[in-house]
C-alpha cells in the first residue's frame, strides 16, 4: 500500500499556513456571532489583496484589535486609529481601519436590538450550506449581492458581494472545495 498525498484546493497548497487553514477551518460553518463578524472584517481587510496577506498577519489583527471584541473597538479614537496607522503586524489601510470601528458598532447595535448576527447572516443565507461544483467559482452569487445589501442597510462597510461571497465560503455558509479536496465532503 502506497501514500497517497491529501489533494486539497490548489490555492493552499503552496503555503503550511494556507494548508492549515484550508485543512481546518475554511469552508467549515461558524455559527457564532462574534467569530463570524471577526472574519467579515478580516475580508474586508482582504480586499485588493490576497487571504495569504491576511492570514499571515491575523494574529497581529488580533493583537491589535483587541482579540475583535466590538465593545473594545467601538471605543477607538482618533488617537488608537493613527496608532494602528503605524501598527507593522496589519494592514494600515484607514478607511478599512475606520470601517472596523463601524462595523464594531453596527455589530453591537444588532446586539443591543436583541439581534443575534449568527443567526441574521444564516438566515440571508439559506440557513445551511450551499454546496457548489467547485468547478465554476464565481466571484459573487445573487445570495452575496443580498448579503452585501443587507450588511450596509445594517451599518456595515467594506461588505461588497465579492467581499460578502468570499466571507460566506470562509465560514461555511457556501462550500466551494475543489470537486476532488478531501475537505469537499467533509464540511
Amino acid at each position: 500500500m502506497t501514500d497517497h498525498p491529501l489533494i486539497r484546493c490548489a490555492w493552499a497548497d503552496a503555503d503550511p499556513l494556507m494548508a492549515a487553514y484550508h485543512d481546518a477551518e475554511w469552508g467549515v460553518p461558524v455559527r457564532d456571532s462574534r467569530m463570524l463578524w471577526e472574519m467579515l472584517v478580516l475580508e474586508g481587510f482582504q480586499a485588493g489583496l490576497s487571504w495569504r496577506t491576511i492570514l499571515h498577519r491575523r494574529d497581529g489583527f488580533r493583537a491589535a484589535f483587541d482579540q475583535f471584541d466590538p465593545a473594545m473597538i467601538v471605543c477607538y479614537d482618533a488617537a488608537k486609529v493613527d496608532a494602528l496607522m503605524q501598527d507593522p503586524g496589519i494592514i494600515r489601510a484607514r478607511a478599512k481601519i475606520e470601517a472596523t470601528i463601524g462595523n464594531a458598532r453596527a455589530w453591537l447595535a444588532m446586539a443591543d436590538a436583541g439581534e443575534d448576527f449568527a443567526d441574521w447572516v444564516w438566515q440571508l443565507a439559506g440557513g445551511t450550506t450551499q454546496t457548489n461544483d467547485g468547478v465554476h467559482v464565481p466571484a459573487s452569487t445573487p445570495v452575496s449581492e443580498a448579503m452585501s445589501k443587507a450588511l450596509k442597510a445594517k451599518g456595515f462597510k467594506f461588505v461588497g458581494p465579492t467581499i460578502a461571497y468570499a466571507w460566506m465560503q470562509a465560514v461555511g455558509m457556501v462550500n466551494d472545495h475543489a470537486p476532488d479536496c478531501f475537505r469537499r465532503h467533509e464540511v
